[in-house]
């Protein structure tokens, strides 16, 4: 059964840095694009980034361009989040997901072949 696990979340005061990790397994990671969305109560799963399953093309959501940097590790199965300059609206739970050949670009949550259980985020101002 394939396993995303996401760590790294927390509080952090506004300005601050975080790094979100997933952990994948039993999963052929490096055949794999690995993207977070985030999620806040109430509203629907917002897009934040995603790499493509070559590493090759990255792709950001407009609120966190800039800020964010995802990146990923096939010796370690594990994709990475780097979260600068965080702002109280950046509080959501953060899940990982991973689809199988993805190219990099943004898609519908639904697309996505497998989902963590998330982690939260909670910037403080």
């Amino acid at each position: 059964q394939v396993r995303l696990v996401e760590s790294g979340g927390g509080l952090v005061q506004a300005g601050g840095s975080l790094r979100l990790s997933c952990a994948a397994s039993r999963l052929s990671f490096s055949s794999y694009a690995m993207g977070w969305f985030r999620q806040v109560p109430g509203k629907e799963r917002e897009f934040v980034a995603v790499i493509s399953w070559s590493g090759d093309r990255t792709s950001y959501g407009p609120s966190v361009k800039g800020r964010f940097t995802i990146s990923k590790d096939n010796a370690k199965n594990t994709v990475y989040l780097q979260m600068n300059s965080l702002k109280p609206e950046d509080t959501a739970v953060y899940y990982c997901n991973a689809e199988h050949l993805g190219t990099g670009w943004p898609k519908l949550p639904r697309d996505y072949d497998y989902w963590g259980q998330g982690t939260q985020v909670t910037v403080s101002s």
